[in-house]
């Protein structure tokens, strides 16, 4: 049985070329599981476990405290070494493939408080330079319409359509669509255009929307990264503070004023309703708060 297992890390190695430390665990993995398996029989090999056997383990894995990625981790190890087992002919079924991996829960995303964007966009006094019309101007487009920072980041003057209150942006796979742009925004925006007049372009990043105040270029993402971070930490001192926190922000925004999914979906861009579904859960994750804070018997 030791010869199928080599052989299956040459596989691994040369025709899959796996790296190094994949198959040391993979090994190790197969090995905790061989053991489990002789615990259970002295006499059960590779050709006679069962799906139960594979089951049993995984729950012990569980039951052993191990976290979700790693029984996960195991379990692929397992399915990978019987599958290579049936590929090469050495076995007719694979007791593994029945044999459902546990669940991993997927966190929920950070996002901004409402009252505290509020305060932020409301209460908190922004330095009169443009560095500081910049940082206020680009966390309330990201606040007040939900679009993702390479969105923003390659905006350029004309996308914005002060006529019909419109922003139009080029999403992923050069999806084009038009996000509202309510006044207060418009405002803003105004007010940085101006702003930006006194800002010397250079060449080719004219038409780019934002510019740093100091080279003229169109922002890049470390520069749009650090305006977020430094600006949501006067409300704020989570450790995720990064752009995509105000696109949660947003939705969840919306959701919690009775938002319907769909429309939050189209705003955000999402393929799949399936994406925008994880922020019924944040909300519901604020419900449950407000519950155990206001109930009398919670």
């Amino acid at each position: 049985m030791d010869a199928w297992l080599e052989d299956f890390f040459a596989y691994l190695r040369y025709e899959r070329a796996y790296s190094e430390r994949t198959i040391i665990s993979y090994s190790s993995s197969l090995k905790e599981f061989g053991l489990y398996c002789k615990s259970l029989e002295t006499d059960l090999s590779w050709a006679t476990v069962t799906s139960d056997v594979v089951r049993s383990w995984v729950v012990s894995l569980i039951e052993a405290g191990l976290s979700v990625a790693t029984v996960c981790r195991c379990l692929s190890a397992v399915k990978s070494f019987y599958r290579f087992l049936l590929k090469r002919g050495l076995l007719d079924v694979d007791p593994s493939y029945s044999v459902s991996a546990p669940k991993k829960r997927k966190p929920l995303p950070y996002f901004v408080g409402e009252k505290d964007m509020d305060s932020l966009l409301t209460e908190v006094s922004f330095p009169n330079t443009y560095e500081g019309v910049l940082s206020r101007t680009v966390v309330s487009m990201l606040y007040a319409t939900g679009m993702r920072a390479s969105e923003l980041l390659g905006l350029n003057v004309y996308d914005v359509d002060f006529d019909n209150s419109l922003i139009t942006v080029l999403g992923k796979r050069n999806k084009q669509r038009k996000i509202p742009m309510l006044p207060e925004l418009k405002v803003c925006i105004e007010d940085y255009l101006r702003a930006r007049t006194q800002i010397k372009k250079d060449g080719g990043d004219e038409e780019a929307l934002f510019l740093n105040g100091r080279s003229g270029k169109r922002i890049s993402y470390v520069k749009l990264r650090l305006l977020v971070r430094e600006t949501l930490g006067k409300v704020t001192m989570q450790s995720k503070r990064s752009p995509h926190v105000l696109r949660h922000s947003f939705a969840t925004s919306l959701l919690n004023n009775s938002a319907d999914l769909q429309s939050v979906k189209e705003l955000l861009g999402h393929e799949s309703l399936k994406t925008t579904a994880i922020y019924t859960h944040t909300t519901f994750e604020e419900l449950k708060k407000l519950y155990n804070q206001a109930h009398p018997r919670a």
